[in-house]
């Protein structure tokens, strides 16, 4: 049955792969040519990431780094000093920022920033960090825009994200039509982008990570990979069937504790090799502004940052303002300010860990380390012999983490899209591209989901854009009202 499966899933695919994937590539992807010493280099210049980085650099200005000014408060927000206990929501501050982040911090920390070592070289974790830090005001503006416009729906729950205040927030601008475009165009992206990066990729991934240190499930072949998928199929069922505050709670416990786990084993690993540490960090800065190889490998170099940087954070696209738009407060700003937070943790944090790890332990260059994520398994196990048991751990949470925030955010799209009588019939969907995933590896699904998670970022951006009058004024009375002291603080 298993086989019979796989054969039609494999035309499936390939016919999905050469009338759908290619074509929405092409529009999102294109090839710039640079003239370097005489010869061509051509590079591959994604338009989506060169979107998503221009409005990062807009929202930076038009917020006077805000990303910067607003750092300290945030925290304070998350710390629940400026919460009050009967403020209309589901989940808290921090569960909020904990669920989104459970959708940024996965696979793409870990497996990630080895692509993008392994493509351009040690710079491109600098770019990472610079589009990391102009990320966070990106975040802050449609995160706000979540809480701003958020509604309740016909089953009396809160819901907000890009496809309500890209309706909502052009229709008082004036540009109804346009707004209704965005919004459907954001809805159906996130859609796709729930099965396929959000899901399968996740899936695939986790079970190939596990089967290399469980050969049980590698010699079973077909029905480890269906068990593994079954079983996480239902173990992500029990969580998504409880909604956003289920989500909130167990991306609360799962996701501070994988953060520790990981970073904790990266920093020991930086603490015995701390004489390399400033020779590494010399090697990246300087990579990062080489000319040496001409300036179509600098912009390589640039380009493999800033492009991972978006698949890792997920800042501009969106996604993050749908859990934020939860979360319990009644001042916009605050839940924009908590949100500014993650780019930090999940780039400038994570991925600059793992980025250093693989600088000084000399796995970036070393062919023995092989490529994505056994690059940065080999780059801790060349001191900790036995994290590659414990990496297969974490990746399996990241990724787990992952799936669950993800089903959240196209649950809602499916809602406002199909209505709220529909949603048990998503959620099925969700569960068996789950174990799909494990077991069929198909990767035109899988890159399409990846595509659809970078387009959104197309409506979105120009609709926040659009709207930054709105966030400025917002911003302005909420720091002029923090300012004069006339928020209670409850810690």
């Amino acid at each position: 049955m298993l086989d019979l499966l796989r054969t039609g899933l494999v035309a499936l695919d390939q016919a999905f792969w050469d009338y759908v994937v290619s074509p929405i590539g092409a529009v999102l992807f294109f090839d710039l040519a640079f003239w370097d010493n005489g010869e061509a280099d051509q590079i591959a210049l994604p338009a989506v990431v060169v979107w998503l980085v221009a409005g990062a650099v807009f929202f930076t200005l038009r917020f006077q780094f805000i990303n910067l000014r607003g750092f300290r408060h945030a925290v304070h927000c998350v710390q629940g000093r400026y919460t009050g206990p009967n403020e209309a929501g589901e989940i808290s501050h921090f569960q909020a920022l904990s669920a989104a982040l459970s959708a940024t911090v996965g696979l793409g920390n870990i497996a990630g920033v080895a692509v993008a070592v392994g493509a351009g070289g040690p710079g491109a974790i600098f770019w990472m960090v610079v589009a990391g830090l102009l990320g966070m005001s990106s975040k802050f503006a449609e995160c706000t825009l979540g809480q701003k416009y958020r509604i309740l729906d016909s089953g009396g729950r809160l819901m907000g994200g890009p496809m309500i205040y890209l309706r909502d927030g052009l229709r008082e601008k004036g540009y109804p039509r346009l707004g209704i475009v965005l919004s459907v165009i954001f809805a159906v992206m996130c859609l796709g982008g729930s099965f396929g990066g959000g899901n399968m990729f996740q899936s695939n991934q986790s079970f190939a990570i596990v089967s290399a240190q469980v050969p049980w499930l590698a010699e079973q072949q077909e029905l480890g990979a269906a068990l593994f998928g079954f079983v996480l199929a239902i173990l992500v069922g029990l969580v998504i069937v409880g909604g956003i505050r289920r989500i909130g709670e167990v991306a609360g416990v799962i996701v501070p504790a994988m953060c520790i786990l990981y970073v904790a084993a990266g920093g020991l690993i930086l603490l015995l090799n701390a004489a390399q540490i400033p020779e590494a960090i010399s090697l990246i800065v300087g990579s990062a502004f080489s000319l040496k190889a001409g300036f179509g490998a600098f912009l390589g170099v640039l380009i493999q940052g800033f492009r991972r940087a978006a698949f890792s954070n997920e800042a501009g696209v969106g996604s993050a303002a749908i859990a934020h738009s939860a979360a319990r407060t009644e001042e916009p700003v605050r839940e924009g300010m908590v949100s500014l937070l993650e780019p930090f943790i999940d780039t400038v944090i994570v991925c600059t860990m793992t980025g250093l790890v693989i600088v000084v332990t000399g796995a970036w260059n070393n062919p023995e380390a092989g490529e994505q994520i056994a690059m940065t398994s080999y780059a801790f196990a060349s001191v900790l012999p036995w994290y590659p048991i414990v990496l297969s751990i974490t990746a399996v949470l990241f990724a787990f983490s992952t799936m669950i925030s993800w089903s959240y955010y196209g649950e809602q799209c499916w809602v406002y899209l199909f209505g709220t009588r529909s949603v048990m019939a998503y959620k099925l969907i969700f569960l068996g591209f789950c174990w799909a995933g494990a077991v069929f590896n198909a990767d035109s699904v899988i890159e399409f989901g990846d595509l659809m998670i970078l387009g959104m970022g197309f409506p979105n951006i120009l609709g926040v854009v659009l709207l930054s009058s709105s966030i400025r004024k917002e911003l302005d009375r909420y720091m002029q009202k923090l300012r004069n002291g006339d928020f209670l603080r409850y810690s």
